[in-house]
């Protein structure tokens, strides 16, 4: 993948991952947020949900020919800077991926390991964790889980920052070059603390807690945000400060959609909300 830094088009970006019949989670929000970088987005779909805010109700995998077919028909035409995974759902998805990001050398993979959607609904099958420890989270630029996720895959509790940092650890020596663990879940005053994980030094981003139902897709749409400034060229620590002051703020500005857990306002920019 080449750089756009130099180039005066906007960079392409490619998710891999669910569809949210919603619209507030998995590709609809990834690309909602490339969209509000300036980044273009393609997309290649794993799996198709029926969801609300409320819940899931159905799942279909796609099958793997299928997701194969989509990503080699995006990277044979078009220049693709960024890839950001999402929802797999299965072992077999998960290898397909880590082959495909070999396949096309993929060198800024951000890996959102989704695990459960916002309802409660399960998105990932338990025995595709080790996969993603073991095949995809090597290849990966950054990783980005909650806590939650963060806990299933360093196999430990996580009770506080001390608990936050260990858990990094454990992650960054599965392979990735960064973690970011979003601290979302951990009611900290009224505060919330992503940490970021290089292999050495860590670094705190923190931003006012919102108290709101309106988070349905914030995980897909923190990473596709930090996906979108590495496909600019930014540095890591840039984008995650950028992703973390965009999400903060497509929260404070989400409006009412449906009865559940809604999603947030991705052009909050430009909308009156």
């Amino acid at each position: 993948m080449s750089n756009s830094s130099d180039s005066p088009q906007p960079p392409n970006a490619l998710t891999i991952a669910g569809s949210d019949s919603g619209g507030g989670a998995g590709i609809q929000a990834d690309l909602k947020t490339f969209a509000a970088f300036g980044v273009f987005g393609t997309s290649a779909i794993t799996a198709v949900t029926a969801q609300n805010t409320q819940t899931v109700t159905s799942v279909q995998e796609i099958d793997l020919d299928v997701i194969a077919a989509q990503i080699d028909a995006v990277v044979s035409d078009i220049r693709i800077d960024v890839v950001k995974t999402g929802m797999l759902s299965s072992a077999p998805i998960v290898a397909l991926i880590a082959d495909k990001a070999e396949e096309h050398g993929f060198d800024r993979l951000v890996v959102d390991p989704v695990m459960i959607a916002a309802s409660g609904a399960r998105l990932l099958r338990e025995d595709s964790v080790n996969t993603i420890r073991n095949r995809l989270l090597p290849l990966a630029t950054v990783v980005t889980p909650n806590i939650p996720e963060a806990e299933v895959l360093a196999d430990m509790k996580i009770d506080g920052l001390p608990d936050m940092e260990e858990a990094s650890r454990r992650i960054h020596a599965m392979g990735p070059k960064y973690v970011i663990l979003k601290g979302g879940h951990m009611e900290i005053a009224d505060h919330s603390d992503d940490l970021l994980f290089d292999g050495e030094v860590f670094e705190t981003f923190s931003a006012r807690r919102i108290k709101t139902t309106s988070n349905h897709g914030t995980g897909c749409t923190f990473a596709s945000a930090v996906a979108s400034g590495l496909a600019h060229g930014r540095d890591i620590n840039r984008s995650v400060a950028d992703a973390k002051a965009y999400v903060t703020a497509a929260i404070a500005n989400a409006f009412p959609v449906g009865h559940g857990h809604g999603p947030l306002n991705h052009f909050h920019h430009w909308w009156d909300s």
